[in-house]
């Protein structure tokens, strides 16, 4: 619903408007929009080629010594680690907690990590 324009609670509504939103009051309205979008019908998306057990460890070997490398005896926020290193969140955070298994780093307060 269009509000004031003096009103700044109405700047998204009516900011949606100006951009052609188009009003929406039950399922059929939803797919007479996506209808034409939807015209060639769903499909599988591409899996990906399978990555080799070797290519997996070999990135992992690489990830855990750039980590090895970036931590010292002074707490390093995890965040910090992820853009220095530029790798994925995910890896970083398993590489951290295999060495936290390892007795090896310690987790400090504040989403920190240094060498044991």
């Amino acid at each position: 619903m269009p509000g004031s324009p003096l009103d700044p609670r109405a700047r998204g509504a009516n900011r949606l408007i100006r951009e052609g939103a188009t009003l929406t009051e039950n399922a059929e309205d939803i797919l007479s929009v996506l209808s034409p979008m939807l015209r060639g019908g769903f499909r599988e998306p591409e899996t990906p080629p399978p990555v080799s057990s070797d290519a997996m460890e070999a990135e992992a070997d690489r990830i855990r010594a750039a980590l090895e490398q970036a931590l010292g005896p002074a707490p390093v926020e995890i965040d910090e680690l992820i853009r220095q290193l530029g790798v994925p969140a995910a890896a970083v955070l398993t590489v951290i907690l295999e060495l936290e298994l390892a007795g090896r780093c310690v987790r400090q307060p504040g989403n920190r990590v240094c060498w044991k």
